[in-house]
């Protein structure tokens, strides 16, 4: 679903707030919508969490899954959880919510995640975790390894929840069923009127560089894998694959009982998902 080469780093076009003071964050909460490299139009909500903590120069960026966006109830649960370890910026993909575009499923999201990081950066924050979920969490892989040069878009840290190793999955039913949704037209229109969630009709080309070999890219960002045993999407293998391919710098919580990305993290897992981000995020 792309026109540039898999590897290709398009650069933010993002700059900071002109009224963000360089010796802090700003603690006003603020909804704007940015501009992705390939133009698409992104719907981004910023939220200074806790005030008065030690952890004020941390913010998390949150990646929903497909078929998310930052006004979901699942999504609001998540950031107000993560408020209580530093700030936290939301926002929708393209083709989700208010943002403009369609969505590649994985693809150009990449260019949405970039430039919500360089704003987040911009309220003057020296810590950037990333945490996606799902397809979420297959961006923020992919994110980590191309972005990792570069100062004002690249993650300090990141934590992928309930992503795919490998692209093209088909093994269990509910994957089965998304990729009828996303290939088909009759899916497509369901995708549109019943999840609302706006899905491009072009196959990917070049395909993107897959999370397995993202994750081998991304030291020396540590990253948090974390799954779920019973996670109806993507069996364990998945999770296994990633850690294993981030080596060292990576580490691998296999949650007993959990299924499937938001909607199956607890507080208890957030609040232990905030706790390892302000110990590893530099």
């Amino acid at each position: 679903m792309s026109s540039r080469p898999s590897g290709h780093v398009a650069r933010s076009t993002v700059r900071p707030h002109s009224e963000t003071p360089r010796e802090g964050p700003r603690r006003t909460p603020s909804r704007t919508f940015l501009r992705a490299s390939d133009g698409v139009r992104i719907d981004a909500v910023y939220e200074p969490g806790a005030s008065g903590r030690a952890t004020s120069d941390l913010v998390f960026v949150v990646a929903h899954g497909f078929t998310g966006d930052a006004d979901r109830p699942h999504v609001r649960r998540i950031a107000q959880a993560f408020a209580r370890h530093g700030a936290v910026v939301t926002f929708s993909f393209r083709g989700h919510g208010a943002s403009g575009g369609r969505s590649t499923v994985g693809d150009r999201e990449v260019l949405d995640l970039a430039a919500v990081v360089a704003w987040a950066r911009g309220f003057g924050h020296a810590r950037v975790v990333t945490v996606g979920f799902s397809m979420g969490g297959s961006v923020v892989l992919r994110h980590a390894a191309l972005y990792g040069d570069d100062d004002g878009a690249r993650a300090d840290a990141v934590v992928s929840v309930s992503a795919p190793a490998r692209w093209y999955y088909r093994g269990t039913a509910p994957m089965r069923r998304l990729h009828w949704l996303v290939m088909r037209p009759t899916g497509r229109l369901v995708g549109r009127y019943g999840l609302r969630t706006r899905i491009h009709h072009r196959d990917w080309d070049p395909v993107p560089l897959s999370p397995v070999e993202a994750a081998g890219r991304i030291a020396p960002a540590p990253l948090l894998v974390v799954h779920g045993d019973r996670d109806g999407y993507f069996p364990v293998d998945h999770p296994r694959m990633l850690a294993e391919a981030a080596g060292d710098h990576g580490e691998l919580w296999l949650e007993p009982g959990m299924g499937h990305a938001e909607h199956a993290s607890g507080e208890g897992l957030l609040h232990r998902i905030g706790d390892w981000a302000v110990a590893r995020a530099g």
